[in-house]
């Protein structure tokens, strides 16, 4: 396909996928119980956190996550003393455990209280072109109060090479102006232009047969080369076709002989 025909292609399955019913089985489901900034940057964060394995799993672990919250997160953040963290004892999503989820509260904590939270985090830290040096930021914040060595391997730092496809998504949810009422928007102040699209095995796949995308593996340098593609597609929106390249991987199984049809 010529450049022409491959956005109309992809324009059309965004609008197919972009929409609330794409809600219904998604992670992006958790922030969208929450009517309050706060609230949904948590949540949303929490579950972006968990977002591996089977999505029915993962949406069970999250509300679990809340509940274990008292069901508003940004109050619990705020103003939890460590005896309160008790509660969280026995809780485990795969290898997301206790110890992992009491050093996420901790971190947000100080995040809240000492940083404008997450907006000011990424806000501060963005680059005319990118968010992937505000990732690496908040890793580093991971590493500067006490932490459970193995927590680490929760929080994706692209500048070690990660695609960090689950907090990819989380900005997207975040930042993206959606006017069809499954991304937020809710971060005023970073583009949507220098999101990067959440790379995994399904986008990957469809990305790399329409010719989006010639890296093998599914790492920072093939975001890189991703993004570089879907801005050509659209300059302001990029990451509105992760929903073309999901919803082809998981729903249609597509390939690249399917279009010829």
């Amino acid at each position: 396909m010529d450049i022409r025909t491959l956005k109309e292609f992809l324009d059309e399955k965004v609008i197919q996928y972009n929409t609330p019913d794409f809600i219904e089985l998604d992670p992006i489901q958790i922030p969208h119980m929450y009517s309050v900034k706060e609230d949904i940057e948590i949540s949303g964060f929490l579950a972006a956190t968990i977002s591996w394995g089977n999505r029915k799993s993962i949406l069970k672990s999250a509300k679990g996550m809340m509940v274990l919250m008292g069901n508003s997160p940004y109050d619990f953040i705020i103003n939890h003393k460590d005896h309160h963290l008790d509660k969280f004892n026995g809780f485990v999503h795969r290898t997301f455990n206790t110890d992992d989820f009491k050093v996420f509260v901790r971190v947000l904590k100080h995040l809240y209280l000492n940083m404008n939270g997450l907006e000011g985090l990424f806000v501060e830290n963005q680059t005319p072109e990118s968010l992937q040096p505000a990732i690496h930021k908040l890793k580093q914040k991971f590493i500067s109060i006490p932490y459970s060595t193995r927590t680490l391997k929760h929080i994706a730092d692209p500048l070690a090479g990660s695609a960090a496809k689950r907090i990819n998504m989380y900005l997207r949810w975040l930042i993206r102006k959606d006017n069809a009422g499954v991304d937020f928007g809710i971060w005023k102040n970073i583009p949507p232009s220098i999101l990067s699209c959440p790379l995994d095995v399904h986008s990957g796949k469809v990305a790399r047969d329409l010719g989006l995308l010639k890296r093998k593996q599914n790492d920072a340098k093939a975001v890189t080369e991703l993004d570089a593609a879907l801005r050509l597609l659209d300059p302001e929106d990029p990451v509105k076709y992760d929903f073309a390249l999901f919803g082809l991987g998981i729903y249609e199984n597509f390939s690249n002989f399917n279009i010829l049809k």
